[in-house]
């Protein structure tokens, strides 16, 4: 009697190929390494490229001076000694501080949008209805164009400017706000609120590891104001006050001042125009994702809290929010990298963002692809960065299974 064999060689043997798991690890490596071939390809090709035009890749322009004026500029800019590096740290805060602001307001306009879209009120659930349809609808661009044309042309100039409570002024040059002057004793202050954050933050743990062993929360909400409010006031008067505040102050055709150690907080409408625009274009977006998660929980998680006797509020914020937060944070995340990314179509405006900054430097010095490696590098870690936090969140807020 003769014992049959496997195609693949001997007794019970097989084909790498008929293996899965070798099988996905031959492709795997043919596939990286197919990619660092078409990579090498490309930078040989570039090189080859820029050699037979008599340029190299070099990133030494980076510290020659860059000779033109970025505004705003968070940190020191010179336009006689500052460099093309420093006007890209410039532009960059610049992008920071636009997708920072824009996150805020399109996060609570979002929030507000999406829960109004579910309310039993007719009226108000199809103004929210209106305002996703025509916002999410409409390209960025047009609208950041639409908001900065709005804070050039309607609204009056300095001499005239809206004046609210004497102490913010807001004209086509933009809004100026109070700023303020931390002195030699701020730290005290900083240390207070330091330490005011990590009582509270224990005071909550303690009182959800009550609740949980005891089935009663005892309440911290007060103490916890008082700690985060008095303790900074006491070290700000323990500290003399160092702390003052430098307001705008209308003169003539000039609100100020603008420059110098008492400069007031100057938001330019390049800068409102790009915050406004974004804002509400990702509002409408998330507010859809808020819907969506709060339509996936349980009607049933609903009728548990009406029975326990819970208002419509209570039911929304503690059963119905915290929940579909889990199904929230993935999409929401998404929305998070468009409007930090989309801060890019602020050069159709005039915002000096990272990317209007680049595009300047490069047309000055020459050094194209190395301008636009930096960037793509930088715009890829911010989106990195603000992956990683969100997953941390993400991860903090899911059910643990038994």
């Amino acid at each position: 009697m003769s014992i049959a064999t496997e195609p693949g060689g001997g007794n019970g043997g097989s084909s790498w190929i008929n293996d899965p798991k070798t099988r996905s690890i031959v492709f795997q490596v043919a596939l990286v390494v197919l990619f660092v071939a078409l990579v090498a390809w490309l930078a040989n090709n570039t090189m080859t490229n820029m050699a037979r035009l008599g340029t190299r890749l070099s990133y030494s322009y980076l510290g020659e001076n860059a000779g033109y004026p970025i505004s705003p500029a968070l940190i020191e800019y010179s336009v006689s000694a500052s460099s093309y590096g420093r006007a890209l740290v410039v532009g960059l805060l610049n992008t920071l501080l636009a997708a920072g602001i824009g996150l805020v307001f399109a996060t609570i306009l979002g929030f507000i949008i999406g829960i109004a879209r579910l309310s039993s009120n007719w009226l108000i659930a199809k103004i929210a209805q209106v305002y996703i349809e025509i916002f999410r609808n409409i390209p960025p661009v047009l609208q950041l164009m639409f908001w900065y044309a709005l804070m050039r042309t309607p609204m009056p100039d300095p001499k005239n400017s809206f004046v609210f409570f004497n102490v913010a002024f807001l004209n086509k040059r933009g809004l100026y706000l109070p700023s303020l002057n931390f002195g030699d004793g701020s730290i005290l202050i900083l240390l207070a609120l330091l330490v005011a954050i990590a009582v509270t933050v224990f005071l909550v743990r303690r009182a959800r590891k009550l609740q949980a062993e005891t089935g009663r929360r005892p309440r911290v909400i007060f103490l916890s104001l008082a700690l985060l409010i008095g303790l900074p006031v006491i070290a700000f008067l323990a500290a003399g006050m160092p702390i003052t505040a430098n307001i705008p102050v209308h003169a003539g055709f000039n609100i100020g001042p603008t420059t110098g150690p008492n400069a007031v907080l100057a938001l330019g409408p390049e800068l409102i125009g790009i915050v406004f625009g974004l804002s509400i274009y990702t509002a409408a977006f998330i507010a859809e994702i808020v819907r969506g998660g709060i339509r996936s929980i349980s009607h049933g998680q609903t009728e548990a809290a009406r029975g326990l006797g819970l208002t419509n509020g209570q039911n929304l914020r503690l059963v119905t929010v915290p929940q579909a937060v889990r199904v929230i944070i993935p999409p929401l995340t998404n929305q998070y990298l468009n409007l930090t990314k989309n801060t890019s179509l602020g050069h159709f405006i005039g915002y000096a963002d990272l990317t209007l900054v680049n595009e300047t430097a490069m047309n000055q010095s020459q050094h194209t692809i190395e301008g636009m490696s930096i960037v793509m590098l930088i715009y890829l870690i911010i989106s990195i960065i603000t992956s990683i936090l969100m997953n941390w969140f993400n991860k903090r807020v899911a059910l643990v299974e038994r």
